[in-house]
């Protein structure tokens, strides 16, 4: 014979007993948004580069290239702003196509620049 489980379904749903069904939804999602904001904040302000990776490819780089820009991003210390964002303001602050700029990053060129932009002191590499 199995465990009985004592049930108090009617003790534990009483503050929700009064509440119609508009207000019970609204309810649900509110608890919802009590779950997921902290997660939406960690994924905001956090990354890998693993997933940064996954953003150049996105944007058409391939995987040596993306690999090369994520390793550089990382060892400047500029990962933490994306690395797809390194590559997009180096373009627009030198007047560069994306390929340019993705060639002369990949090449190891220009982080100086980005660690400036990103107030992220003197160069490492």
């Amino acid at each position: 014979m199995g465990i009985q489980r004592k049930d108090d379904y009617e003790a534990r749903r009483g503050h929700l007993a009064e509440l119609s069904e508009i207000e019970l939804e609204e309810r649900f999602w509110q608890l919802a948004n009590q779950v997921v904001d902290p997660l939406l904040e960690l994924a905001r302000t956090h990354t890998t580069p693993s997933i940064e990776r996954s953003v150049l490819l996105r944007m058409g780089l391939n995987s040596l290239t993306a690999k090369a820009i994520v390793e550089k991003a990382l060892l400047n210390g500029v990962l933490e702003h994306g690395a797809g964002h390194c590559v997009w303001r180096y373009a627009e602050i030198f007047g560069l196509e994306i390929p340019q700029a993705v060639e002369r990053l990949a090449r190891g060129e220009g982080w100086k620049e980005i660690k400036v932009l990103f107030g992220e002191g003197k160069d490492n590499a």
